[in-house]
């Protein structure tokens, strides 16, 4: 059975996710022109630049504690409830995110893919609710 706590925080860990991987992707720009000699150094200047970097830096901790939330819920929730609605609920908060940002919305297909996954989501909730 899922409990209203449980639906709560994958929300929030979805929220989580969904919102910090557009802001990661414009945070990290720039690191294409990062360059050092050799496969270390270069792997040490990249990280570097995104440790120092305070736009990526924030949604990474941010997208990292969705993931601790995310690992405490799946301790109490049925997994065949927590993996759908977390996942496909990043989705469209990314989606709406992204389109925030300015991004490319992916018009009448993906509007119509949110509203096909948001009716999944509610099936998975009620269908896992009902069966106590």
């Amino acid at each position: 059975m899922v409990t209203a706590v449980e639906v709560l925080c994958l929300l929030l860990v979805s929220v989580l996710w969904g919102c910090t991987n557009p802001l990661m992707k414009s945070g990290s720009a720039g690191i294409e022109s990062v360059n050092a000699p050799g496969r270390v150094s270069q792997f040490v200047a990249e990280l570097k630049f995104l440790i120092l970097n305070k736009k990526y830096l924030l949604p990474f901790l941010l997208n990292q504690a969705g993931s601790l939330l995310y690992f405490y819920t799946l301790s109490s929730a049925d997994l065949s409830v927590a993996v759908p609605v977390s996942n496909s609920l990043t989705f469209v908060f990314t989606l709406l995110t992204g389109k925030l940002l300015g991004e490319d919305f992916g018009g009448k297909r993906a509007l119509a893919g949110m509203f096909l996954t948001m009716i999944g989501v509610t099936l998975c909730v009620v269908s896992a609710s009902q069966d106590s």
